[in-house]
Parts: C-alpha cells; structure tokens; sequence
C-alpha cells in the first residue's frame, strides 16, 4: 500500500468527484465492483487500456472491453475524462482512493497482510473473524501478499499499524538482543 505522495494529493479531488457522482446516481455498487475487479487483477491498467487513447475515446469501449475486464459504462466514461485530462496513469491511486471513501461510508476496513505462505481458506475466515473484533468493523478486505523473505509467521498492516508475526522479524529482534549483550562485554574490557 506504499504511495507516491504526489500522485495521492493529485488523485483525491479524482477520487472525490467520482464518489460524489456515484452517490447521487445511485450508482456506487456498480463502480466500486468495477474498482475491485481491476484491482483483484492487481490492476492491470493494461488491459483495460489496451489499446490507444482514441480507443478508450469510442463511445462503444465500454462494451467492447473483454468479459473479464468489462467494465460499466459510469467507469468507462470516467475513464475518458482522465485520458482527456492524460490522467490516465493515475487510475491505480485514484481507485484507491475511491474504495478508500465507499469502505470508510460501510464500515469495511482494508487490512493489508504479508505472508511467508498463502493462507488456507479456514486460516483467512478466522483471522477476519479476529480482525473484525479488534477493529469493530462491519466487514474486512484482507489484500495478502506472500513474501517468502519472512520465512513464516505473516504481518498486518491496518491505517498506520503494524503488527508483525514473522520468524524474520524475531530473529532480528533476537539478534539485536544479542549485539547488545556482547556490546555490553565489549565495554567492560575498555574499563
């Protein structure tokens, strides 16, 4: 979930509008599916731009997008706007944004989670379960990354909190422990 500062400041107002226009069309659930797809897609801008900017123009893109990346007309339409305003390569933080305001507005708390292994369904189920008692949300969108570097436990980042269960983690706290300790040695020779 690493920004880049600029992009975010630039992509809020974005974000903001389309909010607001899905609000008032009553239309919210079918862009932010849209926003889920391409980003459960790790969102391959590329396949739903892929092609040239007088593509994305055509009033038919939206239909003529695959089955896999189609997307509704509100988003294609937006989609327009920013390849007029060449803001197209900001449609990555602008989703991001956009989700951020529909699951502030329900209750839904993205936690993002690093794995050294991927989780079983059973393991998944029960730490939303948990997640959702600690943060009192209504429901939980979990984005796991498996990092093989942590060698095994996994860490959650919620907002601005990190909670970190990895083995890589505890070695390197066990390791600072044990420099101190010989630190520590090192000084009562000098004395």
């Amino acid at each position: 979930m690493s920004r880049n500062p600029v992009a975010s400041k630039i992509a809020v107002p974005y974000a903001r509008a389309l909010y607001d226009y899905s609000v008032e069309q009553n239309v919210m659930h079918i862009i932010t599916a849209d926003f889920q797809n391409l980003e459960d897609d790790n969102f391959n801008v590329g396949k739903l731009v892929p092609l040239s900017r007088e593509d994305i123009l055509d009033p038919q893109f939206a239909s003529k997008q695959s089955s896999r990346t189609r997307i509704s007309e509100h988003t294609a339409n937006f989609v327009r706007v920013l390849v007029k305003r060449n803001r197209h390569n900001l449609l990555p933080e602008i989703s991001k944004n956009y989700l951020e305001l529909v699951y502030k507005t329900a209750s839904v708390k993205m936690v993002e989670v690093s794995t050294a292994f991927p989780f079983t369904t059973v393991q998944k189920l029960n730490l939303i379960k948990k997640l959702k008692e600690l943060t009192n949300a209504r429901e939980i969108r979990l984005v796991v990354n498996v990092d093989s570097s942590l060698i095994g436990g996994f860490l959650i980042k919620i907002d601005s909190n990190v909670l970190d269960f990895t083995i890589k983690n505890q070695l390197e706290n066990l390791a600072k422990k044990l420099d101190w300790s010989r630190g520590i040695e090192n000084l009562e020779q000098w004395i």
